[in-house]
């Protein structure tokens, strides 16, 4: 016999993080795909496009992604961004300040990502444990005029 149960009822748990190898296998052909798609539309002279892209990118996956996934996502959009981004294509470099200031962009951004994911999810959490009710701060309704 079966029984029928609404899905609606209970705690929802919090979704759980996407694994780290494919944040990886994201990042790794996002990156490429990226970088392949500014290098067609606007050549390899703005660097600061491709990071600005790239950290996009990093962002999007750490909203997926565990705190364990943002050095391996920010190391290979930085592989991306230095061997195909900048001139000349297909050559590693390190250029010290260059280099280490994309690659902490690269990381803020997805650690800033999964803490946003984080964040909203424990929010979400607490609302549904808490029944929806926030206590009110003073001076956050309505005035009595």
């Amino acid at each position: 016999m079966f029984e029928w149960v609404s899905l609606s009822t209970g705690a929802r748990p919090v979704p759980r993080p996407v694994a780290t190898p494919l944040v990886w296998v994201a990042a790794f052909s996002g990156a490429l795909v990226l970088v392949a798609l500014l290098n067609a539309l606007v050549g390899t002279d703005q660097p600061e496009l491709a990071l600005t892209a790239l950290s996009l990118l990093a962002a999007l996956l750490g909203l997926c992604a565990r705190f364990t996934a943002a050095p391996g996502t920010a190391v290979l959009c930085w592989l991306f961004l230095n061997g195909f981004a900048i001139p000349p294509a297909g050559t590693l470099t390190w250029a010290g300040h260059r280099d280490t200031f994309w690659l902490a962009c690269l990381l803020a951004a997805a650690l800033v990502g999964t803490a946003l994911a984080r964040l909203v999810h424990a929010r979400a959490a607490y609302r549904r444990i808490s029944g929806g009710v926030v206590a009110a701060e003073p001076g956050d309704g309505p005035r009595d005029s």
